[in-house]
């Protein structure tokens, strides 16, 4: 089965279209001004050597009333893409729903697969012969957490995490079954956290075996995508092309404590384990191709972050590992969900607040990003001809 991108660099653009705490709808794509200015942001990512990004088609936007949907904004993304030869990576769920809709509701899985099925059948007349990565619902494991265990987003529950991300998963692949039967040319590709949890120094026997369950926890939503866990949901191991897995600075921890280990730490936590060793592991637990599907740094320590990112990437490719790509994501800074007035400061252009939507580009991490991808593809020439008979 092929599974190849544009470019190994990757831009992400926010999507979220989630109620975030307070109760408000958060839509990212229009906060950040990337709907206005979607041709000069892929004009912007083109001229970094970058072709290859990941979009979201606002569920609570395009199903404007139960099983009607519009997809205009969506193709004016395609044809944006089109014009400067970029390739599209959909997500179809990015953390919203419609107002009447969550994922506890009866109705839900059946109103997803619909949903999914009209997106996959407009992809197919506007991009005929095109290889469609999509990811049905991101990041299962951290909106079943958010939603279900913090209270932070629909359907606003405590002690529910279980449930949630049980029937997220229902729903998922219902609608990635749906999907594939519609076109042989439809790739899933999965985006899920990247997480080290660990315990506390010098612990005792029941803590290590705390921190490796919440490890293992990490894992649920593609054992169960693969139908290695709950096989009457119907996942199977064919189900899942590429696994995405989306790592940032505050992704290793220590169990029950809320503290991050140091990532760039003079003198490094025993605990912290390099990238590659945690991508390899993912790796070879389901022997599918992988991508960083999600990276980003805030503010200043952005360059050093997209040095590390590209370190980590040329020892997987020495260890054989199939890493088809990485994404920086967002590729243009974002406002906090929550305070929508902060703004991270974690993308490669950075938000003006004196004037609208402009772009200012942070060069130190444009520099950076120009570096790793020449150490990137070094090593995968290295790479390429090692392999050669």
């Amino acid at each position: 089965m092929t599974t190849n991108f544009n470019t190994f660099w990757m831009a992400g653009f926010e999507c979220t279209d989630q109620l975030n705490a307070s109760g408000d709808r958060v839509d990212m794509l229009q906060i950040t001004g990337h709907l206005e200015l979607l041709r000069e942001d892929y004009a912007r990512i083109c001229s970094l050597g970058i072709r290859t990004v990941r979009e979201g088609i606002r569920w609570s936007v395009v199903e404007y009333q139960p099983y009607h949907y519009n997809f205009e904004t969506v193709l004016e993304m395609i044809n944006a893409a089109k014009y400067y030869n970029v390739q599209q990576l959909w997500d179809i769920c990015h953390f919203g729903y419609p107002a009447d809709l969550s994922p506890l509701h009866p109705h839900f899985a059946a109103r997803f697969v619909a949903l999914c099925e009209a997106f996959v059948n407009f992809l197919v007349k506007h991009r005929p012969l095109e290889i469609l990565y999509i990811t049905p619902i991101n990041e299962v494991s951290f909106i079943s957490w958010l939603g279900g265990e913090a209270g932070a987003t629909v359907p606003y529950c405590t002690k529910n995490g279980w449930e949630l991300k049980y029937a997220l998963m229902g729903a998922y692949i219902a609608a990635a079954k749906a999907m594939k039967r519609i076109s042989k040319l439809v790739r899933i590709l999965t985006t899920e956290p990247l997480v080290n949890m660990v315990p506390d120094l010098n612990p005792i026997p029941d803590e290590m075996a705390s921190a490796a369950i919440e490890n293992e926890l990490q894992f649920q939503a593609v054992d169960m995508l693969c139908g290695r866990i709950c096989p009457e949901l119907g996942g199977s191991e064919d189900l899942p092309d590429v696994l995405g897995y989306n790592y940032y600075y505050n992704n290793q921890w220590i169990t029950g404590k809320y503290q991050f280990l140091g990532w760039n730490d003079p003198i490094p936590d025993p605990r912290w384990r390099p990238l590659a060793d945690l991508l390899e592991s993912a790796y070879h637990r389901y022997h599918k191709p992988i991508i960083i599907s999600e990276t980003s740094h805030p503010k200043e320590d952005r360059p050093i972050w997209i040095q590390m990112i590209a370190s980590e990437c040329t020892k997987l490719i020495n260890r054989d590992v199939q890493l088809l790509g990485v994404c920086l994501y967002p590729i243009i800074d974002r406002p906090d969900w929550d305070h929508p007035e902060v703004w991270h400061q974690s993308g490669l252009w950075d938000h003006d607040s004196t004037g609208y939507h402009r772009r200012i580009l942070h060069f130190p991490s444009a520099m950076a990003l120009l570096a790793g991808q020449q150490l990137v593809a070094h090593q995968l020439n290295l790479s390429s001809k090692r392999c050669q008979p």
